[in-house]
């Protein structure tokens, strides 16, 4: 007999946001993170979508990410060239487009609200391996920590042992990461400016803005080792005076840049979600939005899923099936943004602006584009 009928690999938002959904359910559930607790939150910007505002809400935790900025609307413009659109809010029919707030706030929270509610055993380990069987799949923890097996494994941390063939795709790129501030007011609007290097994307956060700023890897080795004058210096030529003169920059920090998609997301016995399923490029900022969809899509299958069947092979069809329009078209849309707008060809920077131009003026372009931002390709 299984110690669980499911255990989650990995505490972070999407596995703790699973978890959170399967409460009340009866079910045996247990979620095993690597990390101690107290490790030093993370501090990377996240912008949560409006759709994943609501899954949160339903989980009971959004009035607990206190501080989180609405974004009212993004403008998106390339340098050096023409053509511009601009989604806002309202013409969208929601209070914001999206929120910023921290990574670690994200996951600090819904761990705390697991903490307090009770009804998943939480566990502090690191997987050493993971077997799986005809009726339940196990979990051995490194070094002699113990195994544990259940129904079905649900893998939501993407540094685990890998459980499906990563498709994998390295951009060449690099993401720089600060807060700043400038001398203009944000007015709540997020900007994305597409470079020739990547992506230059700044987000309203308090009073200041969270910069993810895309380049070459050397390059952004460099810029974190610029003193402060030197960095704003080299983000005011590269984004412009939209924003006035840029002032202050926190520390910076850097992380490589690739596309890592999983072939399959289900198997009997096990499925992964989130990092484990796909890591995406910060473009647009549908990573994090994605897991959560896929963890809210999980939890309502395993809700209506007859306890002997969970972890059997008609789960994991429902689930790949539930999964393939949304997971495939964020996929798609993200790295169809960085082809086609990391680069200087100049067919293609007219091909960019007329696109940017159309979307600007045809109202129900634009909306379909923000609406699949929000709730995904099934939104």
């Amino acid at each position: 007999m299984a110690d669980y009928d499911v255990l989650i690999i990995g505490g972070g938002p999407v596995g703790a946001a699973l978890a959170l959904a399967l409460r009340g359910t009866g079910l045996a559930l247990g979620l095993l993170e690597a990390r101690p607790r107290g490790t030093a939150a993370d501090a990377r910007p996240i912008a949560l979508s409006h759709g994943s505002r609501l899954i949160l809400e339903r989980l009971g935790v959004w009035e607990r990410l206190a501080g989180a900025t609405p974004i009212r609307r993004i403008h998106v413009s390339q340098r050096g060239g023409f053509g511009r659109v601009e989604l806002d809010a309202r013409q969208a029919g929601v209070p914001a487009l999206g929120y910023v707030l921290d990574y670690g706030q994200i996951s600090e929270v819904l761990v705390r609200a697991l903490e307090a509610e009770g009804g998943v055993d939480l566990i502090r380990a690191t997987v050493g391996a993971l077997e799986s069987g005809t009726d339940a799949a196990t979990v051995v923890a490194a070094a002699g920590d113990g195994r544990a097996s259940a129904r079905l494994l649900a893998v939501a941390d993407g540094g685990a042992l890998p459980v499906a063939r990563l498709r994998i795709r390295d951009y060449g790129q690099a993401a720089v990461s600060a807060r700043v501030s400038c001398s203009l007011p944000h007015h709540n609007v997020a900007y994305e400016r597409f470079t020739p290097e990547g992506p230059l994307a700044l987000l309203p956060m308090g009073e200041a803005l969270a910069l993810v700023w895309t380049t070459a890897p050397e390059r952004a080795q460099q810029l974190c080792a610029l003193t402060e004058a030197g960095f704003l210096a080299r983000l005011q030529e590269s984004f412009g005076n939209r924003l006035g003169g840029f002032k202050t920059a926190s520390s910076r920090a850097w992380f490589p840049l690739a596309l890592k998609v999983a072939d399959r997301i289900a198997d009997p016995r096990t499925v992964v979600v989130g990092s484990a399923a796909q890591m995406l490029h910060p473009v647009a900022g549908q990573g994090l939005n994605l897991g959560l969809r896929d963890a809210w899509e999980l939890a309502m299958l395993l809700r209506d899923c007859d306890r002997v069947h969970i972890g059997g092979p008609e789960l994991a069809r429902a689930y790949s099936a539930r999964r393939r329009l949304d997971r495939g078209g964020g996929v798609l849309f993200t790295d169809s943004l960085v082809r086609l707008f990391s680069n200087e060809l100049a067919a293609l920077k007219l091909a960019r602006g007329l696109g940017l131009a159309v979307l600007g003026v045809i109202p129900p372009a634009r909306d379909f584009l923000a609406r699949r931002m929000i709730f995904g390709a099934r939104g």
